[in-house]
């Protein structure tokens, strides 16, 4: 079944971060904000996150549908998907451990 924009995305980097040692969060404004050891790697909005990822992992996503570069600068992408299925579920929560990863070897 595929969901509405962004129902269920935010949600579930909210429970793949609670499953996380270290991880903390912070509200910016409509968007919550993931840091580890200080660093911020991922921002979760209400249709959309950013995620902070090694330069590889972050070509490679570039080139998935529903991906652009993020406004935040080098090694960012911004996932937007246009139905937040199982699919869109799987590549966020996979690039979110990815990029709490690289937050931990900073």
């Amino acid at each position: 079944m595929t969901e509405t924009p962004g129902s269920g995305l935010a949600e579930r980097l909210a429970e793949v971060a609670d499953e996380m040692d270290g991880v903390t969060r912070r509200t910016a404004g409509d968007a919550v904000e993931y840091l580890l050891n200080g660093v911020l790697f991922a921002v979760a909005h209400a249709d959309r996150a950013e995620l902070r990822l090694k330069p590889d992992i972050a070509d490679a996503a570039l080139r998935t549908p529903d991906v652009r570069p993020s406004p935040r600068g080098g090694g960012w992408v911004e996932l937007a998907p246009r139905d937040v299925d199982a699919f869109a579920i799987d590549r966020a929560e996979s690039w979110f451990e990815s990029a709490a990863r690289l937050a931990a070897a900073h």
